[in-house]
């Protein structure tokens, strides 16, 4: 049996008497989930093994070992917690870049990643400016998520989510790249597996949503209230064991492409799968990889794969048996966890195989049973019909404002119950985490046989409504006010006026917040590249170019709010899907292949930069010769985004003012000479009686 602290694992109460002992308390639960996430990176025997590209939709494990150090000082420098970053490099590479758009959007890219010993040093250095914050911060009880123990209590619940998906990732490293330990003992325990049943589930209404008042810290996403119905239905007692998902296989499950999705046959067709990820065959024997082991197949063990896997087995199942056999919702996996009437962190032991109380693997489907179910939760992940998006009232952490939204796209299902390893938030009943259907977690299935439609339980907003979100989109997107041109399309027309291109092959919109002129761009260049460090902005523009439409709201006046729509087709866009491609960057580093560009285009991006003059210098590497780099900015220079000593104009001197464009002709010079200098004036709309009128500086640089 495994034996980890319950500091590392349970989450900390927000609620409390004594404000020093919620204090040690924080600290122990930040030293010993990161000693706990030490612990896991020590199963790896070789340095090169951290630097080998295991899953080909993450990185490698050296970025997830310094992601989760990085996280802490990136929220608190944002939260304006600290002044200091301690090593700004470290702090771009480990940033961002967890979750690739689409298993069909790899690149071979790679970073200049640092050293292993550079990494632990740093580690080092975040650990000890961690210790310190925790000391000397303000501390009031209850903590509310305005707190600075809020953004240590995310750091805390971030490192416990990478424990997770970090060990996944080692469990397709060759398995002589870990050596196993005892502090992470799989479990002993295999034979036959059980032959599943159908239990009966009594429908009812449900609600769903976390308090606000709750005394434990919770995601974006699980905040709000959703209500539904739900009819009488019957669940599987066990998760899918190997045993029985052997009989698909068997069965030729995955050459039958009647049982699969038009995403999971596309899925088949790249990957070419013919079993579940963690099975393999040796010498006509079935084996599975665990943690830092190959074992056996354990049948009574469950099955672990993904959601489109799952649901290709339950499509099969369904005609096997004549009946209506389905993936749990979201909602119906709540009704099984009422089963279950007690929750972490007040339960006195884990009621089931999560939080590392009993082995570092899977374990039998039978060994957890409570009111006549088995695994309600724990063991492995259970994928869910039901595609993740906001509760009524759900509203982002400015601190962490992509953490939910990237995923409300209907690509990303839930998963329930937590696995062997969740920890913290993790094992809390109102946690919420989805995953696209194609990626791999420790995760598996139980079914459902029911009549009703799992669509009639979908809550996927069809209005966004972030009023930061939708004021981008009606800027972009939306009316011309005061008979001033559409900022976008006007832009990208008054630049083309002054240029003359020898290639129209590629275009990069940089900063492209929810993405028009990128749309603008693609009438003009066969290959556009649309990237923007927020994830929310992004996945604006890739929802619009996926689904050719985008609804949102806008504010009228107080509560009032007109209904707002865009179509490609009303834009005159319908045949650009081919040629535009968004993705989520940093400015300051962006990966190899954003280069060979005819044109960049670069909207009011400069002032909002942390280091100007550094993307300026790296921007022209990714330039051809004799293309251009456009450039607007109103030039609002602002300590908030930008430090004092890093504003490009706005200054002084020698006593002398110094404008943007004389630092702009200063830093580019070596590399362009100035084309043309216009200014491109713009309305943003906040409300129907208040708007922005602002003019931005156009400059056109040509690459010698």
């Amino acid at each position: 049996m495994v034996d980890f602290s319950t500091a590392a694992t349970r989450s900390v109460l927000l609620t409390g008497t004594s404000e020093h002992q919620k204090r040690q308390e924080l600290k122990t639960a930040f030293n010993e989930t990161w000693a706990l996430y030490e612990s896991l990176f020590s199963l790896i025997n070789n340095h090169s093994a951290y630097f080998k590209k295991a899953e080909p939709l993450r990185h490698p494990l050296i970025f997830y070992y310094g992601h989760t150090a990085v996280f802490y000082i990136n929220k608190l420098k944002l939260g304006k917690y600290i002044e200091n970053r301690i090593d700004p490099h470290f702090e771009s590479m480990f940033a961002i870049g967890v979750d690739e758009m689409s298993w069909d959007d790899l690149n071979e890219a790679h970073y200049d990643w640092p050293s292993v010993d550079e990494v632990k040093a740093y580690r080092q250095q975040i650990k000890n400016a961690v210790n310190q914050m925790i000391d000397d911060m303000p501390l009031t009880l209850p903590i509310t998520d305005n707190d600075p123990a809020w953004v240590i209590l995310m750091g805390i619940e971030h490192e416990r989510i990478h424990l997770e998906t970090s060990s996944v990732i080692m469990r397709q490293l060759p398995v002589t790249d870990l050596t196993p330990s005892s502090a992470w003992e799989a479990c002993q325990e295999t034979g036959p597996a059980p032959s599943n049943q159908l239990i009966a589930m009594t429908g009812r209404s449900i609600t769903l949503g976390k308090s606000e008042d709750a005394d434990t810290y919770g995601w974006d996403n699980e905040y709000g209230v959703q209500q539904y119905k739900v009819h009488d239905f019957k669940t599987s007692k066990y998760l899918v064991s190997n045993q029985e998902y052997l009989e698909f296989v068997k069965d030729g499950g995955y050459q039958q492409k009647r049982f699969w999705t038009d995403e999971g046959l596309a899925w088949l067709a790249y990957t070419k799968a013919t079993m579940p990820r963690f099975w393999l065959e040796r010498d006509g024997t079935l084996l599975q990889r665990n943690l830092s082991q190959e074992i056996p197949l354990p049948l009574n063990w469950p099955v672990e794969v993904n959601q489109l896997e799952a649901k290709a087995f339950c499509n099969w199942k369904a005609d096997k048996n004549q009946q209506s056999i389905r993936l749990p919702t979201e909602a119906e996996w709540y009704i099984l966890r009422q089963c279950l009437d007690t929750a972490s962190p007040s339960w006195q032991e884990a009621p089931g195989n999560t939080e590392l109380a009993y082995y570092a693997s899977s374990c039998p489907v039978d060994r957890f049973e409570h009111n006549g179910l088995c695994d309600i939760v724990g063991n492995v992940w259970q994928w869910t019909e039901s595609a993740i998006d906001g509760f009524q009232g759900f509203n982002v952490h400015p601190l962490y404002d992509d953490f939910s939204t990237p995923t409300f796209d209907g690509q990303h299902n839930l998963i329930k119950g937590g696995s062997w390893i969740s920890t913290g938030n993790e094992t809390i009943p109102e946690s919420r985490y989805a995953f696209r259907r194609h990626f791999y977690q420790h995760a598996g299935f139980r079914y459902v046989a029911s009549e009703q439609d799992p669509a009639s339980m979908a809550n996927l907003n069809i209005y966004e409504t972030n009023e930061l979100i939708a004021q981008y989109l009606e800027f972009h997107y939306g009316n011309e006010y005061f008979s001033v041109p559409n900022f976008c399309v006007n832009g990208v027309k008054q630049c083309l006026q002054e240029i003359s291109l020898h290639s129209t092959q590629r275009a990069l919109d940089i900063g492209c917040s929810v993405g028009r002129a990128s749309f603008e761009l693609a009438k003009r260049f066969d290959h556009v590249d649309g990237i923007d460090f927020s994830a929310r902005f992004i996945q604006q523009a890739y929802a619009l170019l996926e689904q050719g439409e985008k609804r949102y709201t806008i504010p009228t006046e107080g509560d009032l709010v007109e209904f707002k729509s865009i179509t490609l087709d009303e834009l005159g866009y319908q045949n650009l899907k081919g040629s535009i491609h968004f993705s989520q960057g940093d400015a300051c580093n962006l990966k190899p292949q954003f280069t060979e560009y005819d044109l960049v285009y670069a909207s009011n991006l400069i002032d909002r930069l942390a280091d100007p003059k550094a993307f300026l210098n790296s921007i022209a590497k990714r330039i051809v010769p004799g293309g251009y780099l456009v450039i607007t900015s109103p030039y609002t220079w602002l300590e908030d985004y930008t430090p004092k000593d890093m504003w490009l104009g706005g200054i002084k001197v020698n006593g002398e003012n110094f404008t943007t464009l004389d630092g702009l002709t200063e830093t580019l010079i070596p590399h362009f000479e100035l084309i043309a200098v216009k200014e491109i004036p713009f309305v943003i709309r906040e409300t129907k009686r208040k708007f922005q009128h602002t003019v931005s500086e156009m400059t056109i640089w040509r690459k010698r």
